[in-house]
């Protein structure tokens, strides 16, 4: 009987989702055992960190169906697995994810025209970008599209990238920022209003940097979801806060 999963878009609360990176399917099969129990309600897999010889479509079949009622969020970013790959091979490969059952699929801003911060505004590669979403579209998963600035940037830069992810297609706007000081933060929380009046679609804006706030409160004014790890093993990204902690923040917001 097919199992009716959750969804990425309008969902009743943020979700928490948890980000698993392993290099194989067991340890991606064990974190999602130990999150279940925690309040796990998505999972993010970073396909990237898979071993080569575990990127079959049998193996992702597998990996997203294990997940039952909970949706997947795929990344296939340019490091670990896919170091030296073109951008159209990890498209391809991004599209086979969404074949093999991945909910909502991550595609970055630059694919196909590789800049810093992650966002091309080059007609060719925007154009390329179009036509992965599209097909992705065909395959019932939606699109994320995701850019890592890695640094504090202005409202008004924030929002002509959400704008350019939004007209291409996506389903999620996702923007990394940075905050180093209180006053980047407060100006970062500021941003999450804007972009909630400004944006159609829904939106997950964090940052990098000494302040984390964001990836704390984001969801509970603005945000759509929760990005969190079930523990910080040696993959885990350091500043993505625990499952558990997350839950109680978001559960006891009020």
């Amino acid at each position: 009987m097919e199992v009716m999963k959750k969804s990425f878009l309008q969902p009743e609360k943020p979700l928490l989702t948890v980000m698993v990176q392993a290099k194989t399917p067991e340890r991606i099969r064990e974190l999602i055992d130990r999150s279940l129990p925690e309040g796990a309600e998505a999972f993010g897999m970073q396909m990237e960190q898979l071993e080569s010889k575990y990127r079959t479509p049998e193996v992702y079949r597998d990996l997203f169906a294990y997940a039952k009622d909970k949706p997947v969020y795929v990344t296939n970013y340019r490091h670990t697995t896919n170091e030296g790959k073109k951008d159209d091979v990890l498209a391809q490969e991004l599209l086979e994810f969404a074949r093999c059952g991945a909910d909502l699929c991550d595609v970055m801003g630059d694919y196909f025209d590789r800049q810093p911060g992650e966002m091309t505004y080059d007609k060719e590669a925007v154009r390329k970008q179009e036509e992965l979403i599209e097909a992705i579209h065909k395959t019932g998963a939606k699109v994320l599209m995701s850019s890592h600035i890695f640094r504090f940037t202005s409202a008004e830069e924030i929002l002509k990238i959400a704008l350019a992810h939004q007209s291409r297609g996506a389903d999620i706007c996702k923007i990394v920022s940075g905050a180093d000081t209180m006053e980047q933060q407060i100006e970062n929380l500021r941003i999450i209003h804007l972009l909630k009046e400004k944006l159609d679609i829904p939106f997950l804006f964090l940052s990098s940097g000494e302040c984390h706030l964001l990836r704390r409160i984001g969801p509970m004014i603005g945000s759509c979801m929760y990005l969190c790890v079930q523990e910080h093993d040696e993959l885990a990204t350091p500043v993505q806060p625990l499952l558990k902690n997350v839950k109680q923040i978001r559960d006891h917001f009020d």
